[in-house]
Parts: C-alpha cells; sequence; structure tokens
C-alpha cells in the first residue's frame, strides 16, 4: 500500500499527479487526510480523501509520499500519525517519497544523511546532511525525492517504476503524453 498524506495546504498537483500514475499502475494507493477527510489545498481546492489518519494501517505500508506545498508541509510535520509513517517506514525500509518542500521534514529527522536528495531550490538548506541532488527527480537507496510541481508525473513514475519496474512507469508517462 502506498499511502499519499494530505494536510491542508497541500501542492494540489504533487499529490494528486502523483496518486493517478500509481493507480494507473495497479498499484494500491490511498489518500491520507491528515486531521479529517476533506482537506484544502494550497489553491484552495477541496479534495476528500480516500480514509483518514485514523484509518491508516501502518503494517499494509509499502510507501509513503508526502507532497509539498505550504501550509502544507508544516502540517504534514505536525502530524503525530504522519511522523510515526516516516518512522515505520525508515526502520523497515519501506519508500519514502517527498516534493517540493517536504523532503525538509525528512532532512529535520535526519533520514537524509548520505542520501542524494532534492527539493525546492530553496529547501535545499533543510534537507540536513543529504548530498544535494541537480535532479530534478532524485532516487537514492529507498527514497524518491522531487523539486516541485513540474515534475510531478517523473516523480510518481518514478515510485511506480519501483513496483512495476521501469518500463511499465515509462508505458504510463508516453500513453500520457509526456514521452
Amino acid at each position: 500500500m502506498v499511502y499519499v498524506f494530505l494536510a491542508d495546504g497541500f501542492e494540489t498537483v504533487e499529490a494528486l499527479a502523483v496518486v493517478d500514475i500509481l493507480r494507473r499502475a495497479g498499484i494500491e494507493t490511498k489518500t491520507v487526510g491528515v486531521g479529517k477527510r476533506v482537506i484544502t489545498s494550497s489553491h484552495n481546492i477541496p479534495v476528500t480523501a480516500d480514509i483518514t489518519e485514523a484509518e491508516a494501517d501502518i503494517s499494509l505500508t509499502d510507501a509513503v509520499v508526502l507532497p509539498g506545498g505550504i501550509p502544507g508541509t508544516p502540517n504534514l510535520e505536525a502530524s503525530e500519525t504522519v511522523q510515526r509513517f516516516i518512522d515505520y517506514c525508515a526502520d523497515n525500509g519501506k519508500y519514502l517519497c517527498a516534493i517540493c518542500a517536504a523532503p525538509s521534514i525528512l532532512g529535520h529527522k535526519g533520514l537524509l544523511k548520505g542520501v542524494e536528495a532534492t527539493s525546492y531550490p530553496s529547501f535545499h538548506n533543510e534537507l540536513a546532511g543529504a548530498v544535494i541532488s541537480e535532479k530534478y527527480v532524485a532516487h537514492d537507496k529507498n527514497f524518491i525525492t522531487a523539486r516541485g510541481a513540474g515534475v510531478s508525473l517523473e516523480f510518481g513514475a518514478e515510485i511506480a517504476s519501483v513496483f512495476v519496474g521501469r518500463e511499465k512507469a515509462d508505458e504510463i508517462l508516453k500513453s500520457m503524453q509526456c514521452k
């Protein structure tokens, strides 16, 4: 199960493009509302999450996706549930995926030490110990990070490639006229 956590103020494209790619790939994916089911994006778009954080089953977690956005990123970081899921992934070799401002959450926890990672450029200084990548999407070990909304489809495809392979992920992008 891939859990995409949504908190008020999340970046719409960074979350929903990833969900779209993962579901096209046939990967079981659930959006998780932090604190409630209807979450409002940073551009005032209400999105109904599949489940609330109280309904997410940590034992089913294969990956956690953290979309960026302000104040979405600090709202994710403030969630005890999100922190618990991040810790579970880190402790169990599960995938931690974050885009835009959200890789800063992983940096603040000290999880990116020695890891090639990226984020929105103004957040690079928040990626404590990371090897800052010039790539738009960086994949190192069980961490997948990306710069921002403009690479959301590539970010989603990189996550999908972990579960269904690079060829299938590229086929999805091609079918969407991205490649």
